[in-house]
């Protein structure tokens, strides 16, 4: 309800006239709604100025698998997702609108129609494998990383945007007559939200396209010459707390906060300084770490990238990339049966992890950091007579904690000294399964009080942005600690040797 002000003030020609009492309604705009866009559902979020969840509407779409490797999504589905989620809740009194997505995911579409010319190419895609094989050339290789900080790799918008133009009917054609747009999907939410309005994508995002030149922050010509992409796709770069415009399909609501899913769980859980560290367990599991003003490269098979824009100061990141985290518990649940809701795996878990010898490679589409290997595929190893449904769900969880020990072991490498990690995303409500990554990371594990960290984190941007939020809701913000257990640390980093040895056996040469 809005808030009433009455006055009562006597104006001096007024003194001998009964006194009139005026009512002024001011709405309390106070409250911030987030769109968080992710691999398999949409999410239409509700924040208040405690950054709070005041309302929440999710649903789910599938994924689409044409060949093996290959993974879309129908832009339709995406987009009603969305919407329909929009329309479950209440927009009235929303001071400002933030959007955070799944990056890299790739769609083309008509400049002067608005419809995608090919489905949305999902990160996880690996169908531009041969083409990335190709390229031998070192110095090519090195241009790429020196300019944008990532590995060249079908993980990234670049290929994708090239596979696109060169397999779909007279789409070089279109691309080089300024006929198509290519975005990331907030630039395709904001286009198709706007009416076509807002044609911009934010810095995180773009730095996640191998497209764009992390020291310069510009489009790189160098690079859109080596994948023949023409610049007239390109949407204009704005910081991740710019603004971006108006939803005219969303009550004309402004978007003054952009962020893709990682960095706007970097932001969301408190790591503003460098050497701040988190891990987000969702689809995929993506640990990063704020490195400060300036870029590093890293040599460990990690990637250097931006890790958001906040009061005018750009703010890099050094992330490792698991490409399968809640994908296995998923698959475990869909596709095995081995449980109904996700949550009921975590009755099939044994605290020291024991999985009865059982190992599992999660590489449905590959292997992220270190190791980049994309023909790699998923596969249990060690199965006995006496192995039961038990065992397998304990080596799928042990599988991902100890892709996430390789990814610390790099940081180490890298020279950042990690003392603690904090984790969010759907995974991290699992006790169980965060006390195993204590444990065979043998360092604190904190889980926020919330752990709905990508969604906080870019409601935050913007709440701070338009001067609703202070900062101490993110540096002072409740956690809890997970302490590890130094004789479960010895069961569990012996089994890990064993499965890196597995891994290292099973990679492409």
């Amino acid at each position: 309800m809005p808030n009433e002000l009455f006055s009562t003030e006597e104006h001096p020609l007024m003194r001998n006239v009964t006194k009139i009492r005026v009512k002024i309604f001011i709405l309390d705009m106070s409250k911030i709604l987030t769109i968080d866009q992710g691999t398999t559902s949409s999410r239409s979020i509700i924040f208040d100025s405690n950054a709070e969840i005041v309302e929440i509407s999710q649903k789910e779409y599938p994924l689409i698998y044409p060949n093996d490797g290959w993974v879309e999504i129908d832009p339709s589905a995406l987009i009603n997702s969305v919407t329909d989620t929009l329309s479950n809740i209440n927009l009235d009194d929303i001071c400002s609108a933030s959007i955070t997505n799944q990056r890299e995911t790739t769609i083309v579409w008509d400049r002067k129609s608005g419809n995608p010319i090919y489905n949305a190419i999902v990160w996880q895609d690996r169908r531009t494998e041969n083409f990335c094989s190709s390229i031998k050339d070192k110095e090519i290789l090195k241009e790429i990383s020196e300019r944008t900080g990532l590995l060249l790799d079908p993980y990234f918008s670049a290929t994708k945007i090239k596979w696109i133009l060169d397999n779909v009917e007279d789409a070089k054609v279109k691309a080089k007559e300024g006929n198509l747009c290519f975005g990331t999907v907030d630039t395709y939410l904001m286009y198709v939200l706007s009416k076509g309005s807002i044609y911009k994508t934010d810095i995180t995002n773009a730095s996640r396209t191998m497209l764009f030149n992390i020291n310069t922050l510009t489009w790189d010509k160098y690079l859109l010459d080596l994948f023949d992409i023409p610049e007239s796709m390109l949407p204009e770069v704005a910081n991740s707390d710019d603004s971006f415009g108006s939803l005219s399909e969303c009550n004309n609501i402004y978007v003054n906060a952009v962020l893709g899913d990682q960095q706007a769980a970097l932001f969301g859980q408190g790591c503003l300084n460098a050497g701040d560290l988190k891990s987000t367990y969702g689809t995929g599991c993506f640990l990063m770490s704020n490195i400060g003003l300036k870029p590093l490269t890293s040599k460990q098979g990690l990637l250097t990238t931006i890790g958001f824009s906040f009061n005018n100061q750009i703010h890099y990141a050094v992330e490792g990339s698991i490409y399968s985290a809640g994908t296995v518990i998923q698959w475990l649940r869909d596709n095995l049966k081995f449980f109904k809701e996700s949550s009921e795996s975590e009755k099939f878990l044994n605290l020291d992890a024991n999985a009865n010898g059982v190992h599992f490679i999660p590489a449905f589409t590959g292997l992220g950091a270190p190791y980049w290997d994309s023909n790699i595929r998923a596969s249990f190893h060690g199965i006995t007579r006496d192995t039961t449904k038990k065992d397998l769900i304990n080596a799928a969880f042990n599988s991902i904690s100890y892709q996430t020990k390789d990814i610390v072991d790099c940081l180490e490498k890298s020279e950042i000294n990690v003392k603690s990690l904090s984790v969010d995303g759907g995974m991290a409500t699992n006790k169980t399964f965060v006390s195993h990554i204590a444990n065979v990371l043998n360092i604190p594990i904190q889980v926020p009080k919330n752990t709905e960290s990508t969604a906080k984190g870019v409601a935050c941007l913007a709440g701070i942005t338009a001067g609703l939020m202070n900062i101490d809701l993110l540096e002072k913000q409740e956690k809890k600690v997970c302490n590890p257990d130094t004789n479960l640390n010895k069961i569990m980093e012996d089994d890990y040797r064993l499965w890196k040895q597995l891994i290292n056996e099973n990679i492409s040469p």
